[in-house]
């Protein structure tokens, strides 16, 4: 169940474009970071900060899970662990690479830890080896990785 606070922080941000949620076109999804308490309410902090701005998802979770690739021009709303609204972005850039292929210029954006690509290879590495154990699979330094920039569109700070 959405937590009240996903549908009145997007009411309120179409409101602010001049819009109406019955006039609008815009869609958005929301979630968390990371399967874990601590690192999803930390890392929805960083966004708020205006340190990450990019995130990593298994390509083959989409499929797993029936879900549609992400676009530029989505619209995201970052909740904590507990499905409170913290901010609004939207996707500027997708690139799908082996993990093997992500840059440290990547890495970087995604402003985690001490931002190179060592620490986002070793986080990202335990991460996606419970994702793909979790769908009986195995990682291997060719998984496809979905690469995603975003901005914060709401709150403007």
């Amino acid at each position: 169940m959405k937590n009240a606070s996903v549908e009145a922080m997007w009411k309120e941000y179409v409101s602010s474009q001049g819009e109406t949620i019955l006039s609008t076109d815009k869609h958005y999804t929301s979630w968390h970071f990371c399967d874990n308490e601590e690192d999803a309410n930390a890392l929805a902090e960083l966004v708020l900060e205006g340190v990450k701005r990019a995130t990593a998802s298994l390509y083959l979770s989409y499929e797993y899970e029936n879900e549609e690739l992400p676009k530029v021009g989505d619209y995201c709303i970052i909740t904590d662990w507990s499905g409170i609204a913290r901010c609004i972005i939207e996707v500027v850039k997708i690139d799908v690479v082996p993990y093997c292929k992500v840059t440290k210029e990547f890495a970087a954006t995604e402003g985690e830890g001490d931002k190179s690509l060592e620490y986002w290879r070793k986080v990202h590495w335990d991460y996606f080896s419970r994702e793909m154990e979790s769908m009986g699979k195995e990682a291997d330094q060719d998984m496809l990785v979905v690469c995603e920039e975003f901005q914060v569109v709401y709150p403007k700070h």
